[in-house]
């Protein structure tokens, strides 16, 4: 299987399970942010503590599969569909585990006083621009609900998800022995 098929020179993409539509469409919107942000997942993987990477790789991989719901089209009856691609993403489980994650960097940090920059060690760094795409891929996801029905517990995972990515990144800094950058008005 070769990697291109030129079939996207003219500006349209095939969905899982049957169907093309515009590389603008609100579904490849979607599921492109998420994929963008599985891969600044992956940045922040380099350098983060050892205990948070367990917990990253299942992040990675329900991206992945919250990619494929959304890469797969809704009409396509489900014996169109790969089965590897089929299913509907996030569990609720995926959104206690993420919950769960926040609760326990929580409690090993500084009760949050005031709005924090970004920055602090390259994986908090890389954490924070993770926060940030996951809130454009939740951005999408919710746009595109507008339109076509999304799994709910996608909706609530990518939610979640973006939080996580601002305690852990917070929690990256702590253990370095670094505060928190916070934001104070200029001049003020």
């Amino acid at each position: 299987m070769k990697v291109y098929t030129k079939r996207g020179d003219g500006g349209e993409t095939d969905l899982a399970g049957g169907g093309r539509v515009a590389k603008d469409d609100l579904r490849v919107e979607a599921y492109g942010a998420v994929d963008e942000l599985n891969s600044f997942v992956g940045l922040a993987l380099l350098d983060c503590v050892e205990d948070l990477r367990p917990a990253l790789e299942a992040v990675q991989r329900t991206l992945f599969e919250i990619g494929a719901a959304l890469a797969t089209n809704p009409e396509a009856s489900s014996s169109a569909s790969s089965p590897a691609l089929s299913g509907a993403g996030a569990s609720e489980a995926d959104v206690a585990s993420l919950e769960a994650a926040i609760d326990a960097a929580d409690a090993e940090l500084a009760p949050l006083r005031a709005f924090v920059l970004p920055g602090g060690t390259r994986a908090a760094a890389a954490f924070h621009a993770a926060r940030t795409v996951c809130r454009r891929a939740e951005r999408r996801a919710v746009a595109l609900n507008r339109s076509e029905e999304v799994e709910a517990s996608n909706l609530r995972y990518l939610n979640r998800l973006s939080d996580t990515c601002f305690v852990w990144a917070r929690l990256e800094n702590a253990r370095a022995g670094l505060a928190d950058i916070e934001w104070t008005r200029r001049g003020g």
